[in-house]
């Protein structure tokens, strides 16, 4: 059902509980009061029929029939169109799910509309009748319950993010494989998040430089004030999540190029090492191979054979094979393969 909550309000008190778009219309002539619509996806029609009773542009209409729209403060006349973007963690998806409100503010009515469950407009609601003084302001007073809301439900997703980027700093002097992966899924959500407060800043900004032409009330005026105020501190810690984010990102990279180098070195180490047992195999190879030689020549018992008939042919074979021996290993040895 679109319209899901419609009240009459005098001197911040309830005094009437319309059911129909038209029972609301009806009922506000003449009460001295204000009108408190809550839309929820409401359709085109719902829309247009609001639009014209209370004399809200069309372009303001189309930014909320089409939705999707940044967060924004725009003034038609003596209508005041705002535009938020709430936000809530989800833990186990490591994600910023967002919602949107529209807000239309005038001189005797309040229209809300979400697209979104969040926020919870409900709560908004009975917070505010449970204080009529602050009622009683008026429909800005409406307004600053709703700022209020959306920026007290950013600090919950401030806290989730940072338990995750508390996880990531471990993960990233652990070398997890994974981690780049999740610090880049965490830093497109800070971003996001980002896109919905940053821009806010403006719009409160603009409020506020209107505190004195639109004569808005002097308590009215400190609440909106401390509402800005903490918007600047989500602002700031949403800017510091993302500078870390981003550290984060180089700081693995180069751990992740550190760990590669070391790996290379104990690879290029081991090879070293490789290579200097095959060279002393290699000389020790040589050495004996020439008495091998000799030995396998002489051990093929043909009978005709230089030497064999010789009394000191074995004598001369062996200070052969040594002194070949004892030549080569020397030659090992200056070059260091020994």
């Amino acid at each position: 059902m679109p319209v899901v909550d419609n009240a009459i309000y005098s001197s911040g008190v309830r005094v009437a509980h319309p059911v129909t778009l038209e029972d609301t219309y009806r009922a506000l002539e003449g009460s001295g009061g204000f009108a408190w619509i809550g839309l929820y996806r409401p359709k085109e029609a719902e829309m247009r029929s609001v639009a014209s009773e209370f004399g809200i542009h069309p372009l303001a209409v189309e930014d909320t029939i089409t939705a999707h729209q940044r967060p924004k403060l725009e003034r038609y006349g003596d209508v005041l169109f705002t535009v938020l973007r709430p936000a809530r963690y989800l833990d186990a998806e490591e994600e910023v799910e967002f919602g949107e409100v529209h807000i239309f503010s005038g001189p005797d009515f309040v229209v809300t509309v979400r697209h979104a469950e969040s926020p919870d407009l409900a709560a908004v609601r009975h917070r505010m009748e449970c204080d009529p003084e602050l009622l009683a302001l008026g429909p800005e007073a409406v307004l600053y319950a709703v700022l209020d809301q959306v920026v007290d439900e950013y600090f919950p997703v401030l806290a989730g993010l940072q338990h995750d980027i508390d996880e990531i700093e471990d993960q990233v002097f652990g070398g997890d494989p994974e981690v780049s992966r999740r610090i880049y899924e965490l830093l497109r959500e800070v971003i996001g998040l980002q896109r919905a407060t940053t821009p806010l800043l403006g719009a409160l900004a603009q409020l506020q430089a209107g505190f004195e032409k639109y004569h808005t009330d002097q308590e009215l005026q400190r609440y909106l004030r401390d509402v800005r105020d903490h918007t600047v501190r989500v602002v700031e810690r949403t800017e510091g999540f993302r500078v870390l984010l981003q550290n984060m990102l180089t700081v693995n990279a180069t751990l992740v190029g550190q760990r590669q180098n070391d790996e290379m070195q104990r690879m290029t180490e081991a090879s070293l090492s490789q290579g200097e047992e095959v060279k002393r195999i290699s000389a020790w190879a040589a050495i004996l191979f020439a008495p091998s030689l000799v030995g396998g020549i002489y051990g093929m018992n043909f009978v005709d054979m230089p030497g064999l008939d010789s009394r000191f042919g074995f004598p001369l074979s062996i200070v052969g094979m040594l002194a070949v021996s004892v030549v080569l290993w020397l030659v090992f040895r200056r070059r260091g393969w020994l």
